[in-house]
């Protein structure tokens, strides 16, 4: 499931000279590249179809990518918004009824973006811009038609250190409805992007009792965090979100799986849930900066 990415058409109103734009183009597109690396199925949602949008007044974004030295930013930005089926003017509710307000503007994208839970995007163009939070006044029309006025506080990134700010709660948003260990094996690459998995945990999480489903989820995302902020030149370990560790040497035996390439390999690090000791299982792969998941069960050889 994607991550909805809501581009805040207030950030478009501000008059841009034509290098001005193009240095606030790449900032976003960093951001939504930062945001992606995150949650790989994030889809951005605009006021219109591309290339249609009006980066500046006066300045649509046809011209911008035109270019040729924006090719390669303009097709990561269509890429993404082909995974929206829909314009975030779809998704508007009649503004009589639902109304979200920024500085006495209506504020559109940002008002979907709390609708639908996903983060508002903006190009870096004005200070307003440059924060990884935003207040918004929202009015409501109540059913016996009266109107109630309160204020709601939506994530958003415009640079890729506001995306960072926010990636534990991108990485984990969807992850909550995950509700079977058949969904989670499905949704694996889309959750887990630095984890490989050794065909036989589909087994594994296919034959996971309910109770253990919410910590085995919660084992995985940690896991796939600490991955995520690994530096290896620098650190030799990850710094894992919760107890991690070898298995005793004579143990090891048991922690031995035929690898993804047929070689036979010992998965000795390993991750703990309860109940009924629980443990996943993985080696490191220094490298590519992941692991490989061969097992998650009850603790080996017990």
């Amino acid at each position: 499931m994607s991550t909805w990415l809501c581009l805040n058409e207030l950030s478009c109103a501000t008059v841009l000279q034509a290098d001005q734009v193009d240095k606030a183009m790449r900032e976003f597109v960093e951001a939504l590249k930062e945001a992606r690396a995150v949650r790989p199925g994030s889809a951005l949602l605009s006021p219109a179809r591309l290339p249609s949008v009006e980066l500046a007044p006066g300045y649509p974004m046809a011209k911008w990518a035109n270019d040729a030295r924006n090719k390669d930013l303009w097709r990561l930005i269509r890429s993404m918004q082909a995974r929206a089926p829909i314009t975030f003017d779809e998704l508007s509710p009649p503004e009589d009824e639902l109304e979200y307000l920024h500085d006495g503007r209506a504020a559109r994208g940002m008002g979907v973006a709390h609708l639908v839970e996903g983060l508002a995007v903006s190009l870096p163009t004005a200070p307003d811009w440059l924060a990884d939070r935003i207040t918004l006044a929202r009015n409501t029309l109540t059913g016996d038609g009266e109107l109630t006025e309160d204020e709601v506080d939506i994530p958003h990134a415009s640079s890729q250190h506001h995306v960072r700010v926010h990636e534990s709660w991108l990485a984990r948003g969807g992850l909550t409805s995950i509700g079977t260990g058949i969904a989670l094996w499905a949704a694996r690459s889309e959750f887990f992007p630095s984890l490989n998995f050794l065909p036989r945990v589909e087994e594994d999480l296919g034959t996971l009792s309910s109770d253990r489903l919410i910590p085995v989820r919660t084992r995985l995302m940690e896991i796939q965090e600490a991955l995520a902020a690994w530096t290896p030149r620098t650190e030799a370990l990850p710094r894992w979100r919760s107890l991690v560790t070898p298995e005793h040497e004579q143990r090891r035996r048991y922690c031995e799986f035929t690898d993804l390439d047929g070689q036979v390999r010992v998965f000795d690090m390993h991750a703990r849930f309860t109940p009924h000791h629980g443990r996943v299982h993985f080696r490191l792969l220094h490298e590519e900066r992941k692991a490989t998941i061969a097992y998650i069960g009850s603790k080996l050889g017990v």
